[in-house]
């Protein structure tokens, strides 16, 4: 028997909050997971789904693209991964009275939470132009809809087409072919927003934008440097590898304003000592940096790095790898050199002692892996400080050996499969010429919009029609209130979902929502039972079997919706000779394409079928080869340039709490940082609030201090007194969108700059009396 959970909102007076935890997992992480899926799935669909997840022949877990490893347990997921399977295969549906039953205005009242919670999207919804209302529709009317509005468009690039990480290689290389065969590359996705500055960084210097490492190498490390990144949150699996990691002698240094349970002590629940010892302590070193601060880290660990060089030459720096593999290192020295002290003990908080431990820690290790995630990617200067990473990564040759390289670590399932397959604003010639080759039509050259550029092209009129596969964007983008106003501005919007969330419900004059199955349930198309293919954080790609029925009969795979779509679209280009009924047919058309385009998967058809998937190469880790415009990795200079904190301000950060996954919140608790039934809080170190005047507990209203007249806020927040960095304070995303301009964006990558906003807190104000 299976049971719905609570939709009801939670008023926030009844907040309740205790003291951070000191460690992560443990007996309660498996109650926590266990205890709703068994709840809202049932004890046989439980089993079915939990065993299969992330197994060689199951299903690639949604809620991060955390690697597998070879020899896998009997249950290889986590806390988190737990609850995106329950929240995704509960069969509890979205009645066709609902529609009638709650107006768009009505939705735009309830919370995430709540949208969450009404269950799964099965019947293809419409709303017309002057209704605010959606009412079903049949597939048949939904896709003449959107193609007749497609087609009435001035031109292809008043169209934007976006993409979220859980989409498949196989949905996603059939998307951009489509979007690109109808005339566009207006192919934003949520890498825009999360890990965009990574791609622009190593793609520059080491010729790859991705990780250079594979899921062994931390198993052989001396040293894991953690930067900008809770794993316990939001990617917990990456504990077991910490964990193997730290009793194989490597050592852990976590670099973070906030001090987070997982990277202090784990208590792996497949392991004794997880369940009646205390675990394992994870971090050897925490380095409580002050936001925006680590640049100025790297830079100064650099010079620590260059002057143990002078005093012993010949002993430190990787002299044959620079030589051979490198350039840039003169230029790297006398830059460096002229690192001002004070100016790094005053960007990062920190203490000379620390930096010179980091450093020594450094030196001293053999095979050095740097990991980082959205603490470091949503920066004003994100893409130099990965520069910076991979400056040091290179003085001491810690690319592209074992135990050692850049690992960065992606948030979302495919997302890195996704850029991979097409779906970038950006993509190269190269790939744009085997496109043209194998589908002989001439694809766009001119590059499109991304998220934040998307959103002002809505601003401006110059972009009518939105299409989103999956994600939440109104909710993940920066800016909230002007995002949701632009997208009001389009002519029709379009959700490929599983679930409803706030996108939804802001929407343009015409709206459609396109329910689709999920990666938990089987998908039979007429050649018979079909799978799907992902790519993780460290370039294996795998395939992913769906397990259960799905929860409707007439939900359509996000392949089959495209190739609908696209023959609704383009039916009357006869210059297109594209078979997209056979992609709908058979996986395997489409995979056979990908073999001839994208470079790495050849023969994939045949590969994906091992039980082990195969990995894709990688010049830097497969042998030291740097696809660069020197044609070797360069080592940078970048300018420091720490943010700048007025007295009476700080500078908040916006993170998720553990009962979260993006946009989706799980639950309003948050149980390592004590937070229970309520998420408007703003976490400030005690100091910062004496020295404001505010107290914990109190009410309080956020301000963003920004260059325009628009007034971007947080009313009637909670102040939780918290052990951050001195100076800084945090807020949950997305609510705390609201207060990232959306002209504040990262240099040379345009991610939203969601870490370090400069904010001013202060009582709340007092309602007007009516």
């Amino acid at each position: 028997m299976t049971e719905k959970p609570p939709v009801d909102d939670v008023n926030d007076d009844d907040i309740e909050v205790g003291p951070p935890r000191e460690w992560a997992a443990g007996v309660p992480g498996v109650l926590h997971s266990m205890e709703p899926a068994i709840k809202q799935l049932g004890l046989a669909r439980t089993v079915k789904l939990m065993t299969s997840l992330n197994q060689k022949d199951g299903f690639d877990c949604m809620s991060c693209a955390w690697p597998d490893p070879n020899h896998r347990k009997v249950a290889e997921f986590c806390e988190n991964g737990a609850k995106a399977v329950t929240w995704e295969a509960n069969p509890v549906l979205v009645p066709d009275s609902f529609w009638a039953e709650h107006s768009i205005d009505d939705l735009l009242e309830k919370s995430e939470y709540w949208l969450g919670m009404q269950g799964r999207l099965t019947t293809p919804v419409h709303k017309p132009v002057g209704s605010d209302h959606y009412e079903p529709v049949s597939w048949e009317r939904a896709f003449e809809i959107i193609g007749d509005r497609l087609n009435s468009l001035d031109s292809p690039d008043e169209a934007s087409f976006y993409t979220s990480g859980r989409t498949s290689n196989e949905a996603a290389f059939e998307y951009q072919l489509f979007v690109r065969a109808f005339g566009t590359n207006n192919l934003p996705d949520c890498s825009n927003m999360c890990h965009e500055s990574t791609g622009a960084a190593m793609g520059e210097t080491v010729g790859v934008g991705k990780s250079t490492i594979a899921y062994d190498d931390f198993e052989q490390a001396d040293l894991i440097i953690v930067l900008g990144q809770n794993p316990g949150t939001n990617h917990p699996r990456m504990l077991t590898a910490l964990e193997d990691a730290k009793g194989n002698g490597a050592a852990i240094v976590a670099v973070n304003p906030l001090p987070e349970a997982g990277l202090r002590r784990y208590k792996n629940p497949q392991l004794p000592r997880g369940i009646v010892g205390r675990g394992t302590n994870i971090a050897d070193q925490f380095v409580q940096i002050r936001l925006g601060g680590d640049m100025a880290l790297l830079q100064a660990v650099a010079k620590r790095v260059l002057a143990a060089e002078d005093s012993a030459p010949g002993t430190v720096l990787d002299h044959a790898f620079l030589a051979e593999h490198t350039v840039g290192l003169d230029a790297f020295r006398e830059h460096i050199a002229q690192v001002d002290d004070d100016e790094v003990l005053l960007a990062t908080g920190i203490t000379s002692a620390e930096i010179d431990e980091l450093a020594e820690r450094y030196i001293s290790a053999e095979r050095v892996i740097i990991t980082w995630a959205m603490g470091i990617t949503q920066h004003r200067k994100a893409v130099d400080t990965i520069k910076e990473i991979i400056n040091l990564l290179l003085l001491r040759g810690n690319i592209g050996r074992p135990g050692a390289g850049a690992s960065p670590i992606r948030g979302h399932s495919n997302v890195q499969g996704d850029r991979t397959m097409g779906i970038w604003e950006q993509m190269s010639d190269q790939f744009l010429d085997a496109l043209q080759r194998e589908f002989r039509f001439d694809p766009p050259r001119e590059h499109g919009v991304d998220a934040l550029k998307g959103i002002k092209a809505m601003q401006e009129g110059r972009i009518k029609f939105w299409m989103g596969m999956g994600g939440n964007l109104v909710a993940a983008i920066s800016d909230t209130q002007l995002a949701e106003a632009a997208m009001r501005g389009t002519e029709m919007t379009v959700q490929v979902s599983t679930k409803l969330n706030r996108s939804h419900a802001v929407v343009g004059a015409e709206a459609l929502i396109l329910p689709t199955l999920g990666r938990t349930e089987i998908d039979v198309q007429k050649s018979g039972p079909q799978f799907v293919s992902v790519e993780d954080t460290v370039c294996s790609v795998h395939g992913s079997h769906g397990q259960v029925p799905p929860v409707a009969p007439d939900l359509l795979s996000e392949v089959a919706i495209v190739s609908r779509l696209a023959r609704a679209t383009l039916r009357d280009r006869a210059d297109l000779e594209i078979d997209w009924q056979a992609f709908e047919d058979d996986y395997d058309t489409l995979r056979d394409h990908i073999s001839r385009v994208v470079p790495g998967f050849e023969r994939y058809s045949e590969r994906v079928r091992s039980r082990d998937g195969f990995v894709l190469p990688n010049g830097p880790r497969d042998s030291r080869t740097f696809d660069t415009a020197a044609g070797k990795a360069i080592i940078t200079v970048n300018e420091l340039e720490h943010v700048e904190r007025p007295a009476g301000r700080l500078l908040l950060q916006t993170l998720r709490s553990h009962d979260q996954y993006n946009t989706t919140i799980y639950s309003l608790n948050d149980r390592y940082r004590g937070i229970k039934k309520g998420r408007e809080v703003v976490f400030i170190n005690p100091d910062d609030l004496a020295e404001l005047g505010l107290v914990d507990g109190q009410r309080v209203d956020v301000f963003t201090e920004w260059t325009d007249d628009v007034e971007r806020v947080l009313r009637d927040y909670r102040v939780v007194a918290y052990p951050t960095a001195r100076g800084c304070a945090a807020a949950y995303f997305p609510e705390a969108n609201v207060l990232v301009p959306l002209d504040s964006a990262s240099i040379g990558s345009n991610t939203p700059v969601s870490k370090a906003v400069l904010v001013r807190v202060v009582p709340a104000a007092v309602p007007a009396t009516v």
